[in-house]
């Protein structure tokens, strides 16, 4: 059976964490969707961890990890990950595979990637992409035009030509559609003749190795990127990522059937933030916006760009609940909001006078909702020494207990502070 980890907000939950605190007794660790526009910080002792395409499980020595079907990879950034978590001591050697069937992500996408947001800004409409070419790859799957692992590395006759073609004709197209711009065909074909033999060894046929997995009753952990916000489908389309970023996206990206999966842990930041653009209802553009930054070092991962910042917002949270299915939640970053006398969560929106049954999916909504605020007393206490779950201020206790009693969904993990040792379990 697989365990999955999914965001439950609009990205850079911490996720990270509880799949390194999870792997340390998971067998094989599993990337399901996404690219290297991901983020995830592991601390183990003095060392600090940044993982963007790779599975998070490669800090446990005796985990297996597989970028799947689902994930769109950049080669190049691909080893260059490899060769820094590698060269930070962690042996990677036999432990890292990646499916044939993942989409190729060229440096040409990148471009386009920049070349789209540049013209979606003339119109104050660009999405705040990473700039990573994820979406000009997703583009090119889903129009049947793109390239995969296989037809890279692929030794049947003619094989070479046929990569060569399709390479040739995909920077044609994007040529035609935004004109001349740096790219040459020939020194990416010239550079992906080396990378080909480079990756070969990595490739491995993701439906059989997962299934091979189960049939062997290993411990399986799914590491979701991104966020049900960001999903391409339940999130605030069009300020989205490009793929599924919710459970539907697991199925898909590593072709593994709904009754494989046992646990989905929600992983919540105690409060909100997001990064790129679009409505935000919960933001704070105020000295508390600015303090929840400060104090949470809110700065992306991968591209460390600020986060906006708010209060949590439970309306989104029992959103990507009812979709999801979680069956417990991880709260992180609870330590931020020690120095708070009170704080906000939001748990209704008004349109028009009128409270809304759930997450509206009309943008224009959802930039005039007036979110309904409840006030919980915060505890004015250091909690990042805390120890057990039990010794948690009771003004803590009480502000989760009613993140569970509004969503449903019991809390598991409370997150007080960045170390892999700072995760309080509770009973449930």
């Amino acid at each position: 059976m697989a365990d999955v980890v999914l965001g439950a907000q609009w990205g850079d939950e911490g996720k990270g964490k509880l799949v390194d605190l999870l792997c340390d007794d998971i067998e094989v660790c599993a990337r399901c969707q996404g690219g290297n526009n991901a983020g995830h910080t592991i601390v183990v002792g003095d060392k600090k961890y940044d993982f963007h395409m790779l599975p998070s499980g490669l800090v446990n020595p005796n985990c297996v990890n597989l970028v799947g079907s689902g994930v769109v990879v950049h080669i190049p950034s691909f080893f260059e990950e490899l060769s820094k978590i590698e060269a930070q001591g962690l042996d990677c050697s036999n432990r890292l595979f990646l499916s044939s069937r993942a989409h190729l992500v060229f440096d040409f996408h990148q471009r386009v990637d920049k070349l789209r947001e540049a013209e979606l800004s003339t119109n104050k409409k660009s999405i705040g992409t990473t700039g990573k070419g994820i979406g000009p790859t997703y583009a090119t799957k889903a129009s049947r035009s793109g390239i995969r692992v296989h037809h890279l590395i692929s030794d049947e006759p003619g094989s070479w030509k046929e990569f060569e073609t399709r390479l040739r004709r995909l920077i044609e197209t994007r040529v035609k559609r935004y004109g001349a711009f740096d790219v040459d065909a020939e020194s990416e074909i010239a550079r992906y003749k080396v990378l080909r033999e480079q990756i070969k060894p990595y490739v491995v046929d993701s439906v059989e190795f997962m299934h091979k997995a189960l049939a062997s009753k290993k411990k399986i952990l799914v590491e979701g990127a991104n966020a049900l916000m960001l999903d391409i489908d339940f999130g605030t389309y069009p300020y989205v990522t490009s793929s599924n970023t919710g459970i539907g996206g697991v199925l898909t990206g590593l072709g593994i059937p709904p009754r494989a999966i046992r646990n989905v842990y929600g992983v919540v930041k105690a409060y909100t933030t997001r990064v790129g653009e679009g409505p935000f209802p919960t933001e704070q553009l105020n000295a508390e916006g600015e303090a929840l930054q400060t104090i949470g070092h809110e700065y992306g991962v991968t591209t460390g760009r600020k986060r906006r910042c708010g209060w949590l917002d439970l309306v989104v949270l029992k959103y990507s609940c009812l979709i999801n299915g979680y069956t417990s939640l991880n709260i992180t970053k609870l330590d931020v909001l020690d120095t708070f006398k009170t704080i906000e969560v939001g748990v209704a929106y008004k349109y028009n006078g009128k409270t809304l049954e759930s997450f509206p999916e009309d943008l224009y909504v959802l930039e005039k909702v007036d979110v309904q605020y409840e006030t919980l007393p915060g505890w004015d206490e250091d909690i990042t020494k805390i120890q057990t779950y039990d010794e948690l201020p009771a003004n803590a206790k009480s502000y989760l207990k009613y993140i569970e009693d509004f969503v449903g969904v019991p809390i598991q993990w409370v997150g007080t502070g960045p170390a892999r040792e700072s995760m309080l379990e509770k009973k449930i």
